[in-house]
């Protein structure tokens, strides 16, 4: 059924298929072709839950129908449900295991939650049944680099970017578009955007400059998102997104040069800010720090045990470890993968009570809005494994905190936030700190890369979601703000 498309009547006549359907099927309700044409038209127009209730009761019929499975695990998975999209993904694969998309959604489920080598397997798994699948090169690159096999990444990178360093994401909405251009990076370390991008109201092609012919016209656009976000793993990546802007006359959000400032060892020029305590960063070759030389060539550097160790471009805490003695330094040294690794100077955020807390601060188009505090009784601490699903008064803490951030964290906090805004110029961005006993603010680090998820399902965590709507909402006033300046 083709429905007309960027007019005014295209809610009417969506209304007017869907009505159709719903008749067709009341007279032929055993009809899976009709149900998948009915669960994908509402999909189409927003309407989730009948969307994913629609393909549950076509999976009922026919539990087997592969695309029914891939599509309704795309939606659980846009909707935030992460468990049960990897279940139906999971199932597509059981019943389809020679399909590669079905292989490839489920690696990149896998991916996401760090299961790497599982992800691998399936992806692997793709490539064998088609060996020029792109999807599955693409995630293989990603996990391969997470894995520490970097020849084998670039070698899978060159087969999933190389032919194709531009594509169109598909675009839903009833009117003109919003066109952008999305600059990612075939390496990783790039914005998640999938939450901040709403495909109803932006037409999006991305472009991948490492591997974009800069002979060749961009695709026509209006506003430029540049998502790479890493400057430490990302900075040739970031060179070369310059010369794609460089093409263009269209707004830019968050500037290549920008983000090439904002890596660790970038982060001394903060250092002078009031209020903001900055851990020593210095990155030095992996001979040395496993050479019997390491623990006098760190003192050197200002250095006092414990410290961290981290090899540069993995997040989440991959590859991060603390290092309480001299003694044990050439031991952790062996764990990191890299040539390069960077040491940290430990900034203690213990409080009086025991815990460590680590807040985390959006910056958004010239504000600052808050995302959580995670709370934990380890040092090192992410939300996601953070102690707040099974503390009632750690949710307490962090909803106070979403409403009253000022009052939470006091002036010079909120004076070195502001400061640090400034010095950065980021146009989208997040600071992760935690606080002295005087007030201090301590930084963990400032960069383009911080992710924001929407919470998990549930009323556990419904007091969460204002504040993450109001960095998306932040989000999406500034891109339409951009476009609509240069009108």
């Amino acid at each position: 059924m083709t429905l007309p498309m960027n007019t005014g009547d295209t809610e009417r006549a969506r209304e007017s298929a869907l009505r159709d359907l719903s008749g067709r099927i009341a007279s032929n309700p055993d009809s899976v072709s009709l149900r998948f044409e009915l669960a994908g038209l509402l999909a189409e127009t927003g309407r989730t839950l009948e969307a994913r209730n629609a393909y549950l009761e076509l999976l009922a019929i026919e539990p087997s129908h592969r695309l029914a499975l891939n599509n309704l695990g795309t939606l659980l998975h846009a909707a935030g449900y992460r468990t049960a999209a990897r279940t139906a993904y999971a199932e597509a694969v059981a019943r389809h295991p020679g399909d590669p998309m079905s292989r490839v959604n489920l690696g990149n489920v896998l991916y996401e939650s760090g299961e790497f080598r599982a992800a691998r397997e399936h992806y692997e798994t793709a490539l064998r049944f088609d060996p020029g699948h792109t999807e599955a090169h693409q995630g293989l690159a990603y996990v391969l680099a997470e894995l520490g096999d970097e020849e084998g990444a670039q070698w899978h990178r060159r087969k999933g970017f190389e032919d194709r360093p531009v594509f169109a994401l598909p675009y839903r909405g009833e009117g003109p578009p919003v066109s952008l251009l999305l600059l990612v990076s075939s390496v990783g370390g790039n914005i998640p955007t999938r939450n901040l991008l709403d495909d109803r109201v932006f037409q999006t092609f991305v472009v991948v400059p490492e591997f974009y012919d800069l002979e060749v016209p961009l695709p026509p656009h209006q506003v430029v998102f540049n998502a790479i976000g890493d400057a430490d793993l990302d900075a040739p990546a970031l060179a070369a997104a310059q010369s794609v802007v460089a093409l263009t006359m269209a707004p830019v959000i968050n500037s290549p040069s920008a983000v090439l400032a904002t890596g660790r060892a970038g982060h001394a020029r903060l250092s002078h800010l009031p209020g903001v305590v900055m851990p020593l960063t210095v990155t030095l070759p992996r001979e040395l720090l496993a050479s019997p030389q390491a623990a006098a060539a760190v003192a050197r550097h200002g250095f006092h045990f414990p410290l961290l160790v981290r090899t540069p471009g993995f997040h989440t805490g991959r590859h991060f470890l603390r290092v309480e003695s001299p003694e044990a330094l050439a031991g952790a040294v062996a764990e990191l993968p890299g040539r390069e690794l960077t040491v940290i100077e430990f900034l203690n955020a213990r409080a009086a009570d025991g815990k460590v807390r680590k807040y985390r601060v959006m910056m958004i188009d010239g504000q600052l809005y808050p995302l959580h505090v995670a709370i934990s009784s380890q040092w090192k601490i992410h939300y996601f494994t953070a102690e707040m699903a099974e503390q009632a008064d750690h949710r307490a803490e962090d909803a106070g905190f979403l409403e009253n951030m000022p009052g939470v964290l006091g002036p010079r906090a909120m004076e070195a936030l502001a400061q640090i805004q400034a010095v950065l110029g980021l146009d989208y961005g997040g600071i992760d700190f935690g606080l002295s006993s005087t007030g201090d603010l301590l930084l963990f680090e400032a960069n383009a890369t911080m992710v924001v998820n929407p919470p998990e399902p549930g009323e556990r965590w419904a007091y969460r979601r204002p504040a993450v709507e109001r960095i998306f909402a932040a989000v999406r006033r500034m891109l339409t703000a951009r476009v609509t300046s240069v009108a």
